[in-house]
């Protein structure tokens, strides 16, 4: 049976960008299509959620801001006094940032876990850490193909896993993924609203 939804109240959906801190190896382009995810998640009315760092997360959210969108940052950091002076992290291009005081492993999880979905680009080992945690919790993903790192081998490490590929959605078309990703959004609302 289907919910009567008062849009008064209706919370708005959150995707997570996942992403290298540190951009240098990434290829050429990749910072661009950082900035698109980040404008078509806005345009489409959703808010992004990110680590509130640099490089990928960073790209991603000032794409969203230009687009008058929303963004949340989680940072690994007690403080903004830490946040800034102690992890060397920004500020702008935030509507808020949440100090978890967790460190990077502990702000993963939260991150992930505070979204309806997780979208990586790029990445290295704590974009992986971020993939792994949303895997296992059986989130909507969408992985950014094309942009080197991590997001170029999750779909050979989920082959070699033996584990199915859960919800993960591949793309190398910034639009598209993110199309498929908020879709996905759609379906487990449905589901949920079944149950």
């Amino acid at each position: 049976m289907k919910k009567n939804i008062d849009t008064k109240y209706h919370l708005r959906y959150k995707i997570c960008i996942s992403g290298a801190a540190e951009v240098k190896h990434c290829p050429p382009g990749t910072i661009k299509k950082a900035e698109a995810i980040g404008r078509y998640i806005a345009e489409a009315g959703i808010v992004l959620v990110d680590g509130a760092t640099t490089g990928i997360p960073y790209y991603a959210a000032r794409g969203a801001k230009l687009a008058g969108g929303i963004v949340i940052g989680l940072s690994p950091a007690e403080s903004k006094a830490a946040h800034v002076r102690s992890y060397h992290l920004p500020l702008d291009y935030h509507d808020l940032i949440i100090y978890t005081g967790f460190g990077y492993s502990g702000r993963n999880l939260l991150l992930t876990r505070s979204a309806d979905a997780v979208i990586t680009i790029y990445g290295r080992i704590g974009t992986l850490n971020e993939f792994t945690i949303a895997f296992e919790d059986r989130k909507p993903q969408g992985v950014l193909t094309g942009t080197g790192g991590t997001s170029d081998e999750l779909e050979h490490i989920l082959k070699i896993a033996h584990r199915g590929f859960g919800k993960a959605v591949f793309d190398e078309d910034p639009k598209a993924l993110v199309e498929k990703v908020i879709k996905m959004i759609h379906r487990e609302e449905k589901k949920k609203d079944i149950e």
